[in-house]
């Protein structure tokens, strides 16, 4: 009966995640007592060694995780079945392990600190978990407000893992007071600061987000830009199905239909020119010449445009990457890039590579150690295997103007999306491919991170998807117009430019840096505690 508790409790915690979860119940407060049953049930383990082990914390931990992850990204399962099991179980197991590392260290320091260290530990979880290989930064814990802009405006100061920080402290002092209420039987009287304490911690930031939200107004700076939202079927239509001239004729006629002689860019989506090309043969791409000949038309207008695109090299002029593949003469090797491209009347073309690229259909982590199983990357955007990258993140350069091209999956890396802003970008243009997920929450969770970016940097944000929901967002967060589901479209509107930094945009994820150094510093005390003991023992 005992495990059987806690079975329940893990699944319990989890569901109640799961609810919280943009789109997949969208009630974001929930999260405020989501963990409460998980850390009941580490309590219940910790209080009965003879009968439970720090195992059965972590089977029904990862129960937990399993049930939360499942619950908010089932939708990957339309893509591939076994990328979204790929993905469910390994980012489950990392959490699970993660919390294991708390209760092991609770054991050892004692319980005030142990608390204090699963905060650290958790957050600094999160932040190596969006900055190694095999990053996978949907579910960090902050995001579950990227539908409650409202109450979130102060992210600018601390990105989403203020987020998580907010989560943890108010579950963690929740569980104190169902401790002492529920468990132990104690009156109320004696949690009443605790729960002065709790109102704080819930309200005093939301008040001062909803001044914020309320009083903050944007430099006029007006730009008008058109979103196209094609809508091709990805898997019947947009790689193959549907001829190259046809696809541009809908994204440029879309386009067409909307300007103006105040329009100043048009965003389409990613690899919206639908055959790929050499960089230095891409003038004669038919996708390109059609461009050029808008560009030409409204000679006003710059093109930003996602395309595959592809470097030639040879063995003797440069080493191949980790990434290159042979090309049909033994002696040269080419990278393929996902791409962002700036066409106007000049008579150069600028070019972006997307930097983070996703695992299985356009990365295989580790490429020295894993390069054997390449074959076996998943397919998800036309093009096998790992495509080269971006070292860094670097903008298109419109004169004054500085746009931030972030490709489909950037767009979750708070961290590096601020890297463009801080190199000077004043709008953040994003270009993505929403429709291999179908009408699932998959692309409107998508969407809403796109809000937080907008937040974390006050940066105005112009999304193209192919299909899913385009949308022009202002920096509050705020979606000022957006598409329809599986709707061929265009729409128009003014952002605002920003050359303001925020503290988030110059400092970036500091919280999750400090947070993994003291949660190293804490393992490492906890580890020598625990040796020490032994040796007294013996």
């Amino acid at each position: 009966m005992q495990k059987l508790k806690l079975t329940g409790l893990a699944i319990l915690s989890g569901l109640l995640m799961g609810i919280s979860w943009p789109e997949t119940g969208g009630i974001a407060p929930l999260f405020f007592i989501a963990l409460i049953p998980l850390l009941y049930l580490e309590h219940l383990v910790s209080q009965n060694p003879d009968k439970l082990k720090s195992r059965h914390v972590f089977f029904n931990a990862y129960l937990t995780f399993l049930t939360f992850n499942t619950f908010t990204t089932w939708w990957i399962w339309n893509a591939d079945p076994s990328g979204m099991i790929m993905v469910e179980v390994i980012y489950s197991l990392l959490m699970a392990i993660t919390f294991l590392c708390f209760h092991k260290v609770k054991k050892n320091i004692g319980e005030q600190k142990g608390y204090f260290a699963l905060i650290v530990i958790w957050i600094g979880f999160e932040w190596l978990h969006s900055n190694w290989e095999l990053s996978h930064p949907w579910n960090t814990f902050g995001n579950v407000f990227a539908n409650s802009t409202p109450l979130i405006q102060w992210y600018e100061y601390t990105g989403a893992l203020g987020g998580t920080l907010w989560i943890l402290v108010t579950n963690i002092i929740l569980f104190k007071v169902f401790n002492k209420l529920i468990l132990l039987k104690e009156p109320l009287k004696n949690s009443i600061k605790t729960l002065i304490l709790i109102i704080f911690i819930v309200f005093i930031p939301s008040l001062y987000s909803f001044i914020i939200y309320s009083t903050f107004s944007e430099k006029d700076t007006p730009i008008e830009v058109i979103v196209v939202q094609p809508n091709f079927d990805p898997y019947n239509e947009k790689f193959g199905g549907t001829s190259e001239a046809k696809q541009m004729d809908r994204i440029l006629s879309l386009a067409r239909a909307k300007v103006s002689s105040n329009t100043k860019y048009v965003l389409a989506p990613e690899t919206a020119i639908p055959r790929s090309s050499d960089e230095k043969l891409i003038e004669n791409n038919y996708g390109i010449i059609e461009i050029r000949k808008f560009v030409k038309e409204f000679p006003h207008v710059k093109f930003i445009v996602g395309m595959t695109t592809w470097i030639e090299y040879g063995i003797r002029d440069v080493k191949p990457t980790l990434t290159s593949r042979k090309s049909g003469n033994p002696t040269q090797y080419h990278d393929v890039f996902n791409s962002a491209l700036l066409i106007d009347n000049s008579p150069t073309i600028q070019f972006y590579h997307k930097s983070k690229l996703v695992l299985g259909a356009e990365k295989m982590p580790y490429p020295k150690l894993l390069a054997p199983l390449e074959d076996f990357a998943l397919k998800l955007g036309g093009t096998f295997g790992s495509l080269g990258e971006e070292k860094e993140a670097h903008n298109l350069i419109d004169g004054s103007i500085q746009i931030a091209p972030v490709i489909c999956y950037e767009s979750i890396f708070s961290d590096y999306v601020s890297t463009y802003v801080k190199k000077g970008a004043s709008l953040i243009f994003i270009m993505t491919n929403d429709g291999w997920w179908a009408d699932t929450p998959g692309y409107k969770q998508h969407l809403a991170y796109a809000r937080l970016r907008a937040i974390e940097n006050r940066r105005s944000i112009a999304r193209s998807a192919n299909t899913g929901t385009s949308a022009l967002i202002n920096q509050r967060g705020d979606i000022i117009n957006s598409t329809d589901w599986w709707k061929h479209d265009a729409i128009i509107n003014t952002l605002n430019t920003n050359d303001r930094i925020t503290f988030f945009t110059e400092h970036g994820d500091i919280l999750g840096r400090l947070s993994a150094a003291i949660a190293v510093l804490i393992l490492l005390a906890s580890w020598i505690i625990k040796m020490k003991r032994r040796l007294t023992k013996s």
